[in-house]
């Protein structure tokens, strides 16, 4: 079977895998589409996403849905031949994060596809991939596979506006319209809130995030650009620059909340810190998901207009060109693996 590892910076390989055998409380499952994530990406251009660097070689992805096979002895779930969305975390379940339902953020967790850990948690990029049978999700009615791959990046935006609090009737903020931010955009609107506005350096980004629903698109680089808001009530922070950070901590009113959720460059980000005391803004992070995932199949399933975020599906024997391609921000937003090709 085909798999996507990567071996370091630049050094990404289709390679020839042996296929997995389910252990203990496992399930294999026939993997039909993975997305390629940003993380994906910075590892295979910079070696490493953050603070964590790759130190062995790495089956790449955790945005994987596909068909389940078998189950080890023992184990059970959705049948075999259900199509199944996969939850790439298993949370300890003993830290003091997991006690206070906090999941997301637990000290000692398993996440598909990660370097932050040593031996590194290997990902879902290959025909065949086993994973804990708890981690499987059946997909609602009316939910097919290819849209279904969206469940994990959608939960991330899902949770970011969870954390910006009760965003109904609010005008909202978005700034980077990557996957994650027009994911964000389409989260906020589900929320309730009553205007959206997007920004990008990108028009083609632009486009995309108002096919996910935002009511204005503003060119990052365009001041005079006339719809930049005076003023917001929430905004969230998708594109990991600190010029977007100093964006949204400028335009978001006196006491509104802003959430970084794109992961910045590692080491000191500048950004205008004296707002966050002089206007009490609240300066809130968001770190993956939870419970968000369940929420996410179920918007996918009600919301045929996702599909077009996802811009391209391509075989699994040229994954470089679909890195490539998602790197290429002008050319994409969600694109897609197809590991039945």
């Amino acid at each position: 079977m085909l798999g996507c590892v990567i071996h370091g910076q630049g050094d990404l390989r289709v390679e020839e895998l042996a296929a997995p055998v389910p252990g203990p409380g496992q399930a294999l499952v026939a993997v039909r589409y993975g997305g390629v994530c940003g993380s994906d990406l910075h590892y295979w251009r910079h070696g490493g996403v953050g603070d964590f660097r790759l130190k062995e070689p790495m089956l790449l992805g955790h945005e994987v849905v596909g068909t389940v096979v078998s189950y080890s002895d023992g184990a059970s779930g959705p049948a075999a031949g259900t199509d199944v969305a996969v939850h790439p975390a298993t949370p300890c379940g003993v830290c003091p994060e997991c006690a206070e339902q906090r999941r997301n953020v637990c000290r000692d967790t398993r996440y598909l596809g990660s370097a932050a850990r040593f031996p590194h948690v290997q990902g879902g990029f290959a025909a065949r991939v086993v994973v804990p049978a708890e981690q499987l999700r059946p997909l609602p009615t009316g939910l097919g596979l290819r849209r279904a791959a969206l469940a994990e990046p959608l939960s991330v935006a899902l949770h970011a506006v969870r954390r910006a609090g009760d965003v109904r009737g609010r005008h909202v903020l978005v700034t980077g319209a990557g996957p994650i931010g027009c994911l964000v955009v389409a989260a906020a609107k589900a929320a309730g809130a009553a205007r959206v506005t997007a920004t990008d350096l990108l028009p083609a980004a632009l486009r995309y995030a108002t096919a996910a629903g935002a009511d204005t698109v503003v060119r990052a680089d365009d001041p005079s650009d006339p719809g930049w808001p005076a003023e917001v009530d929430t905004a969230l922070e998708a594109s990991g620059v600190a010029a977007g950070l100093d964006t949204c901590l400028r335009l978001v009113r006196r006491g509104g909340v802003v959430v970084q959720l794109g992961m910045l460059p590692p080491g000191p980000s500048p950004f205008a810190g004296n707002l966050v005391v002089s206007r009490e803004i609240e300066l809130r992070g968001a770190f993956r998901f939870d419970g968000e995932f369940d929420e996410a199949l179920h918007l996918l399933a009600a919301e045929p207009a996702f599909d077009a975020l996802v811009s391209s599906v391509v075989p699994v024997a040229k994954a470089e060109d679909a890195f490539a391609l998602a790197a290429d921000r002008g050319r994409s937003c969600k694109v897609l693996l197809d590991f039945a090709s």
